[in-house]
């Protein structure tokens, strides 16, 4: 097996690596903030076509669900033409509150590579030589997890949501206007709680790696899987079979791709160990 490559590392004591994840924390935050900044600048254009985007009715995800319709025969039988929506501020520091709120959950996306490297460099001293060597395919591969995952709640979660609780009401008489802080809490929760999800590969990989979960545990508790992820598509989504098909379908394909991971990772360590 491979030397790890810095001795000191197992000199440092407790206070030492508390010492180093505080640098962390705080360079990680200083990161985010700077792309909070940026993004600041560009707030018109991310809340009107961003934000706001899947409350319009010629939004992608809408288009392209009328073209599926229209090209398998249904007419337009899942075409969404009209939106009743409407979002309405009831703080008075509401709008000023959001603005800075929404930044600064953009610049963690924005800068959630960055992020990962901080991170990189406070596990890279417990790590062996061999490892040391995948900084770039562990950031990157995690970055384009996580933002595969950001894109997967703008485009499917988001707008199936938006559509949903536009449209359902238990009376004629009551007219949708919603919050605008509890808009901004769905957009916010949806695409954070996706990008995080998709991380399931990388988590697997480091928990395979430490020995504390197999392919083995992974394949006897699949079916155990597949009922939390149903749970968590219903939460997620609007109550209806088709909205959770559509989210369960690549939360499974993501968990037998950590199978795979995790039996790969297993094997290595076998063979080190022999």
């Amino acid at each position: 097996m491979a030397k790890k490559i810095k001795s000191t590392s197992d000199e440092m004591s407790f206070l030492d690596h508390l010492e180093d994840l505080r640098w962390l924390l705080v360079r990680s935050t200083i990161g985010v903030l700077v792309a909070a900044i940026g993004l600041f600048f560009v707030s018109e254009y991310i809340f009107d076509e961003l934000i706001f985007g899947p409350t319009k009715a010629n939004f992608i995800t809408y288009t392209v669900m009328c073209d599926i319709s229209r090209y398998f025969g249904a007419g337009d039988a899942i075409c969404i033409t009209e939106i009743p929506f409407y979002v309405q501020n009831t703080e008075m520091e509401g709008q000023l509150s959001i603005l800075i709120w929404s930044c600064i959950t953009g610049g963690f996306i924005v800068g959630f590579p960055y992020v990962l490297w901080e991170v990189w460099k406070f596990i890279k001293p417990a790590l062996y030589d061999a490892e040391r060597h995948s900084a770039k395919l562990f950031i990157t591969s995690a970055s384009l997890l996580f933002f595969l995952g950001v894109l997967f709640g703008y485009y499917i979660i988001i707008p199936l949501s938006v559509h949903f609780f536009a449209t359902f009401t238990v009376s004629s008489i009551i007219q949708n206007e919603f919050n605008l802080s509890s808009y901004i809490g769905l957009i916010k929760t949806s695409v954070l709680a996706c990008g995080l999800l998709f991380e399931l590969p990388i988590i697997i990989y480091f928990l395979s790696r430490l020995g504390l979960i197999g392919p083995q545990f992974l394949r006897t508790y699949r079916r155990h899987a597949l009922v939390i992820i149903l749970i968590l598509a219903a939460i997620v989504t609007p109550p209806d079979v088709i909205s959770q098909i559509i989210v369960t379908i690549p939360l499974m394909v993501i968990y037998e791709i950590s199978i795979f991971i995790s039996a790969a990772v297993t094997k290595k360590l076998e063979k080190a160990n022999e």
